[in-house]
């Protein structure tokens, strides 16, 4: 039981870890072939223009959800799929090579959604997303998003719980918005389906979630005495488990957080879940914050620590990275004992913390490190 829930920590450790020195290595090609979004990457106003942008498009899904148009999440996640994978595969090789490899990974998503072309997909579109928004975002604004994404991130989970509604919405859909962490090699996002069932105590309030809602993602671990139900969203950490049980009982509705009971039939004979879920956004939004130190930290303050295939990477980024971890590491460890925590308050406070660590210990004046 402690190997496979090692091995499943360690293997999202290395889902993050590749999306991290993904942007790294792209942050400077990125810049090169001009793909800076922004005109002027300092200006504070960036981070408030995205952050809204994460509003409208919360608002844009859960109506989605609640006329049934289903289909058009799927088609808007799949082309956003194709598109940041075009970004990348546009750096590594030809055109139309290029274009061929980002048709073939939305085809793969539409017709064989398993866990690992999900995770091939969320790990490119992690990658691309972060490069592209840390050479688009300076050091101020960077910071300022993900300190607010933060803030954000927890009323929606402790406060509004409208994330909850979203992740109810897309469980079913098998889309890159999460990054898939089994505990066990048979495991088959095509043979579990989530349970629906009752809160414990009777209403229908969510007792145990974890969500991201960076990009609006959500983590919960859920399950009653026959079966355990995780939710997902654009953005989510998720720790889930299914067996035949859930098949059996569940319904064509959209699933809803449930509570966790003190047993459950949907754990193997060890006790250890079948996989759980880490939004992807989850994994973005820190990146950003590293990505954004490898480009915008003056390099006669932190110059490149020459490491092969990584030309941008400077102590801040690094130490940046670390915080991340040790932010990942106890969401972890929370969501493995059960316990309601939303994702970005430690993975956002562990990359700022860990930069600004980094920062000052390379002699960047306080003013500079901040962007100011």
């Amino acid at each position: 039981m402690r190997r496979r829930v090692a091995g499943a920590v360690g293997f999202a450790a290395l889902l993050f870890l590749l999306v991290q020195l993904g942007a790294l290595a792209l942050v400077p090609t990125f810049y090169d072939q001009g793909y800076q979004t922004v005109e002027d990457p300092s200006d504070p106003t960036n981070s408030l223009v995205y952050i809204g942008a994460i509003l409208v498009a919360t608002a844009l899904m859960l109506a989605a959800f609640k006329f049934d148009l289903d289909w058009a999440v799927r088609g808007f996640v799949v082309l956003a799929a194709a598109s940041l994978a075009w970004y990348v595969f546009s750096v590594l090789l030809p055109p139309l090579a290029a274009i061929s490899a980002s048709v073939a990974l939305a085809v793969l998503l539409v017709i064989h959604p398993e866990w690992y072309v999900i995770d091939a997909a969320g790990v490119l579109m992690g990658a691309g997303a972060a490069g592209l928004f840390g050479i688009s975002f300076g050091l101020l604004p960077a910071i300022l998003l993900l300190a607010v994404l933060a803030v954000y991130d927890a009323i929606s989970v402790y406060g509004t719980e409208h994330m909850l509604d979203l992740a109810s919405g897309v469980m079913d859909l098998n889309l890159p918005v999460v990054l898939v962490v089994p505990t066990s090699l048979s495991y088959s996002l095509g043979d579990s389906t989530p349970d629906v069932v009752d809160d414990a105590s009777g209403d229908d309030e969510p007792a145990e979630a974890s969500a991201d809602t960076a990009t609006d993602e959500t983590s919960a671990d859920a399950g009653t005495d026959d079966t355990s139900t995780g939710t997902t969203t654009d953005d989510t950490s998720t720790e889930t488990a299914t067996d035949d049980t859930s098949t059996e009982t569940a319904t064509a509705d959209a699933p809803s957080p449930a509570a966790d009971a003190e047993s459950s039939d949907d754990t193997d004979e060890t006790g250890v879940r079948d996989a759980f879920f880490i939004g992807l956004g989850d994994a973005v939004m820190p990146t950003v914050m590293i990505a954004s130190a490898a480009f915008f930290v003056p390099s006669r303050f932190a110059p490149s620590l020459g490491v092969p295939g990584l030309p941008a990477l400077n102590l801040p980024a690094l130490t940046a990275m670390v915080g991340t971890f040790a932010g990942l590491f106890a969401l972890l460890w929370l969501v493995l004992k059960g316990r309601a925590h939303a994702g970005l308050p430690l993975l956002n406070g562990g990359a700022i913390g860990g930069y600004l660590v980094g920062a000052l210990a390379a002699g960047v004046p306080v003013v500079t490190a901040l962007g100011l």
